[in-house]
């Protein structure tokens, strides 16, 4: 039976989960926020945690890290590695790990990752992240989970946990406070900053409309 993890906030952030789309979308500020996030999390010796994917936002965000000095490390389920990724292109990761179902992959992702940075991206993207943020409300960790908003692109996603909040319908909203941050330039300095207040016992809420 599959649990949830436990897990606290380091105070030190080494790794952070990206999840975002296996396709780029149609808008070029996605590939293009994709790859300042990469660069950004290399160059601040940040190692890279994701789906393993070599396509779409995945494959953008990878290649910003190792092509600026820094860690890919993929997790992708055996029958994925056809659809999201060219095994020669996986070759190149620092690390792969290869996984046998989903459960097994998120589990390991989450096990692997200090922060969460969600990118554009479809509904599995929407459902690794909504997770996370289940476990959060569960108390089952506090590290920090970001929306990067880039062209307002979560803002119908935040608008309904809003509304469910509103509802009577999320009564641990105070263990769920995902940054959201508009400008990708600022997600980095926005993580650190959550994950010291957090270790020196303070409240780490951060709603940032940057």
């Amino acid at each position: 039976m599959f649990s949830a993890p436990m897990s606290t906030n380091p105070s030190r952030i080494s790794s952070i989960c990206v999840y975002c789309g296996s396709q780029p979308g149609i808008d070029p500020s996605y590939r293009e926020a994709a790859r300042n996030l990469g660069q950004a999390m290399a160059e601040n010796g940040i190692d890279l945690v994701y789906g393993g994917g070599t396509k779409g936002l995945m494959g953008a965000v990878a290649d910003a890290v190792m092509s600026n000095g820094g860690k890919a490390i993929g997790i992708i389920p055996e029958f994925l590695m056809d659809k999201e990724a060219s095994r020669q292109e996986l070759g190149n990761l620092t690390e792969l790990h290869v996984t046998s179902d989903m459960h097994e992959r998120k589990h390991m992702m989450f096990d692997r990752s200090d922060a969460f940075v969600t990118l554009p991206g479809g509904i599995g993207t929407l459902e690794e992240i909504i997770e996370i943020m289940t476990w959060a409300q569960l108390g089952r960790h506090t590290k920090p989970m970001v929306f990067a908003n880039i062209g307002g692109f979560w803002d119908p996603l935040n608008a309904l946990i809003g509304h469910m909040s509103s509802q009577g319908f999320i009564h641990t909203a105070h263990l769920v406070r995902p940054l959201v941050i508009d400008r990708v330039e600022e997600i980095v300095p926005a993580i650190l900053s959550a994950a010291a207040l957090t270790a020196n016992g303070q409240d780490a809420e951060v709603i940032a409309k940057l």
